[in-house]
């Protein structure tokens, strides 16, 4: 991933993501998991960096990534916000705004095998989402907002923010409303 090439996106409500393998942040620079790419996520409220742990999850992160590369997450959005436990991002079949292209589509489409580790789910792990299948991953992710050691080794870690914290902590306080076990944004 480190030699992938930088792509700049278009925005709508939410997301733009922009990729790039760019050096190590401050914010964890000194998490071992972490590889050199990096993705951003603009939002309407400031920026989030991340990064993978290609050793962690190699076909996870390397599927987020190429996600990101293909534009797919632009113009798509975090549906639900649960201050202190995880923001998640819209699976892209049915988050995003934008038409899709023929490779996204194939691409977003895809299941990704879980690959779960020992990295426990702090605050600012990457999370990848499923359904009760362990092997259903495709495009919806988590940003943990807090601890939830009840996650560990039944989620996919593939990453974690490098920068943006202060973005994730104006996520939290957005107005929210409780829709069976989920709380979703208002707006």
């Amino acid at each position: 991933m480190a030699g992938l090439l930088r792509h700049v996106a278009a925005a709508l409500l939410y997301l733009v993501a922009a990729a790039s393998a760019a050096g190590a942040s401050t914010y964890y620079a000194s998490d071992p998991n972490l590889g050199s790419a990096r993705v951003v996520f603009q939002t309407n409220h400031g920026d989030i960096e991340f990064g993978f742990f290609p050793h962690v999850a190699p076909k996870t992160a390397e599927h987020i990534f190429k996600l990101v590369r293909l534009g797919c997450y632009n113009t798509n959005h975090f549906f639900r916000v649960d201050k202190g436990f995880v923001a998640q991002v819209a699976a892209v079949v049915g988050g995003r705004k934008a038409p899709m292209n023929e490779e996204q589509e194939q691409q977003a489409e895809k299941s990704i095998v879980g690959e779960f580790s020992t990295v426990k789910h702090v605050r600012g792990i990457l999370s990848m989402g499923r359904h009760s299948d362990p092997d259903s991953g495709s495009s919806s992710f988590s940003i943990l907002l807090g601890d939830a050691p009840h996650l560990d080794g039944q989620y996919a870690v593939f990453g974690r923010v490098t920068k943006g914290d202060n973005t994730l902590r104006k996520l939290e306080r957005l107005p929210t409303r409780r829709e069976g076990i989920f709380v979703m944004i208002l707006k």
